[in-house]
């Protein structure tokens, strides 16, 4: 029989306006890889800071090993071995890896702190997990992937027995989410049980034996993988069959809308000719380092290209900055919403219009009334989960933060729409709306350059492909007629 470490029942919490959890229960045995699954703005993420001593309940209790406790701060999770690794990672960038696994709880010799001891447990807690970081290394200099893994040592470090992972894969590389996974895989042995947040079916499939699944706040069910198909588990978070995940639709493609020729940009770019139709979705696809983002931040104005010429409608205009792009009816949503497409703690109302604050003045003076209108259309439109439109988008779920940077670019009515990876770390259900406001927006003529590192949502939802190899362009697909080996074969070299 498995043995139980950690249980929540019946947890409730509330905010202004909206309860957030209602009677939700889930319990983690010891070695256990526990998935929890529910649409962005489901709950889960408030589940877990009641678990971790961020939030506390206002119902409802929580067991350890059998025995009732309170989690009422971070501190106390700690002492009772509960840790949590956000998606947001929280480190301290200019200190080295020793400093932040230790930091408030560093050594001492004396009134001083003790470096060398410092280190040498760090770099033990580093080598017991297989991780090869050298514990001198400023943490700024680590990938997102190694950062992780500093966040899981110092977890480690404090003696941790529960484990909260929250979406830990959402911005790495196959290879690194190898690496993660053989990380938890030796956590397991040593009978740590662990809280898995992920929207990937397929990493749930590899790691859980048991899933929850919460909606709308309110606990579903716990179910045995082996006993349910993953569509099961799908409809149970959303509440409704996803028969196909990309809708079926029917494009009228115009005429060419964006012209990109001769972009050259050091080594990282060297593309002679990128068109995009109007009501087209071009999907561009490649291997990271392909120069993907490279190149919508070219075409953007938000890096500065060696060599660009972008045509318009046919005629050549000058694209230097940001504002240029944007005054040329140009929308960019990029890879990391949260660091350069939200200002995350302004709120709904702001962030809405913040593209689009010119159009809202009035001899010098921001028309308030017509941002208010413009922020509520966008919200009942794209159906933004959010108790009001003064609410921080800092404590949105991802999928509605997603949400709100297309109503940013939709309110300045642009013609061509850059989209980075515009649905990652987003569930299923919330997707495939962005996907439907995709085909909506290209039915209006928008014409869409998709970025994704999903190779079925670049087919299931593109027209053509633009496969990038070394920072070129080294094939042009029809996306209905291609395969994923075909793309792939492409992006890494090996095609003649």
């Amino acid at each position: 029989m498995a043995e139980e470490l950690f249980r929540m029942v019946n947890i409730s919490k509330s905010f202004p306006g909206v309860k957030a959890l209602d009677k939700v229960s889930i319990s983690v045995n010891k070695g256990e890889v526990h998935g929890l699954v529910g649409e962005n703005g489901a709950g889960k993420s408030t589940l877990m800071k009641v678990m971790s001593g961020v939030y506390q309940e206002d119902e409802g209790e929580i067991f350890i090993e059998g025995k009732k406790v309170e989690i009422n701060s971070v501190a106390k999770a700690h002492e009772l071995g509960v840790s949590i690794i956000f998606q947001e990672l929280n480190l301290l960038p200019h200190l080295n890896v020793a400093d932040n696994i230790y930091i408030g709880r560093q050594p001492k010799k004396g009134p001083f702190v003790d470096d060398k001891k410092m280190h040498a447990d760090a770099q033990a807690v580093l080598d017991d997990l297989g991780i090869d970081i050298n514990t001198y290394t400023t943490v700024s200099s680590l990938s997102v992937a190694q950062q992780q893994m500093v966040e899981i040592a110092k977890a480690i470090s404090m003696n941790s027995r529960i484990l909260v992972l929250d979406e830990p894969s959402a911005a790495l590389t196959d290879k690194e989410i190898d690496q993660l996974f053989v990380i938890i895989r030796r956590l397991q042995k040593k009978g740590v049980g662990m809280v898995y947040i992920s929207h990937r079916m397929n990493e749930l499939e590899e790691l859980c034996e048991r899933v929850t699944i919460i909606r709308d706040g309110q606990y579903i069910d716990t179910v045995k993988l082996c006993d349910v198909t993953m569509d099961e588990v799908v409809n149970m978070m959303v509440g409704r069959a996803l028969e196909d995940k990309y809708p079926v639709y029917e494009r009228k493609i115009g005429n060419v809308k964006l012209e990109v020729k001769n972009l050259k940009q050091g080594k990282k770019l060297n593309i002679d000719h990128l068109e995009v139709r109007a009501g087209e979705i071009l999907g561009i696809s490649g291997l990271v380092g392909s120069g993907r983002t490279e190149t919508a931040r070219c075409i953007f104005g938000a890096d500065k290209a060696d060599s660009i010429e972008v045509y318009i409608d046919g005629k050549k205009v000058e694209i230097k900055s940001v504002e240029d792009a944007v005054k040329h009816g140009i929308g960019y949503v990029t890879e990391d919403r949260k660091f350069d497409g939200l200002a995350l703690d302004l709120d709904v109302n702001y962030n809405t219009n913040m593209a689009h604050l010119k159009h809202l003045s009035k001899f010098g003076f921001l028309d308030d009334k017509a941002g208010r209108e413009n922020s509520l259309h966008y919200k009942e439109q794209l159906r933004i989960k959010t108790p009001t439109i003064k609410e921080r988008v800092r404590n949105l779920s991802g999928g509605n933060q997603q949400k709100i940077v297309l109503a940013k670019w939709l309110s300045n009515n642009v013609d061509i729409l850059i989209l980075d990876e515009p649905t990652r770390g987003i569930d299923v259900g919330a997707k495939y709306e962005i996907y439907e406001l995709m085909n909506e927006l290209s039915d209006q003529g928008v014409a869409i350059i998709m970025i994704s590192s999903e190779l079925p949502e670049v087919l299931g939802m593109s027209d053509r492909v633009a496969v990038m190899h070394e920072g070129s362009i080294c094939k042009i697909l029809n996306a209905k007629e291609t395969t994923q080996e075909e793309v792939m074969t492409y992006a890494a070299g090996y095609a003649q």
